[in-house]
């Protein structure tokens, strides 16, 4: 069994812990790793019969004038549940409600050197609801045609987005 044997920040932002840490492996080998300790995030395939709501956003790190993705965002208000915070994302982001909200699953984005782990909603029956986003946030809202769902998986290059849509793909596919 693996121990972890602790270890020290080296660098705390606002969304990310950069940290140098030790593990024991079962075997006795001890090994550093860098490690990028994330509160996490959530993320809503959200729609209708006709359209999937999506938002283009800037994303600096990857240098992208407006990447396309699903209602995103992180899991930073202390005590919120992931699906609680899908509920405020989908209010801010793109001022939408859902009355059905099902978790598709979670998974960690890139377990090599972070534990960020990232839950995934789907919301229907859809109506108008706003909130207040804190955040100086970019974001043009894009209604796009469930018909042309093979594009928007080929367009985003973004992980969360790009599951969630094959996840709705297939979903649809059998008739749910």
């Amino acid at each position: 069994m693996m121990q972890s044997l602790g270890g020290e920040s080296v660098y705390a932002g606002r969304l990310v812990d950069v940290r140098v840490e030790r593990f024991r492996h079962a075997d006795g080998e001890v090994v550093t790793r860098e490690v990028v300790r994330h509160r996490g995030a959530v993320g809503t395939v959200a729609h209708d019969d006709e359209v999937v709501w999506l938002v283009r956003q800037p994303r600096e790190a990857v240098a992208a004038e407006g990447l396309l993705e699903i209602p995103a965002g992180r899991l930073d208000v202390d005590g919120e549940s992931p699906e609680a915070a899908a509920r405020r994302e989908l209010a801010e982001e793109i001022g939408r409600g859902a009355r059905s909200w099902q978790p598709i699953l979670s998974y960690y984005s890139s377990p090599g050197f972070t534990d960020e782990r990232v839950y995934l909603f789907c919301a229907t029956d859809l109506h108008a609801q706003s909130a207040r986003s804190e955040e100086n946030e970019r974001i043009e809202i894009v209604a796009w045609p469930l018909a042309q769902l093979d594009r928007a998986i080929e367009e985003s290059g973004d992980a969360k987005t790009v599951i969630g849509l094959l996840w709705l793909q297939r979903r649809l596919s059998r008739g749910g």
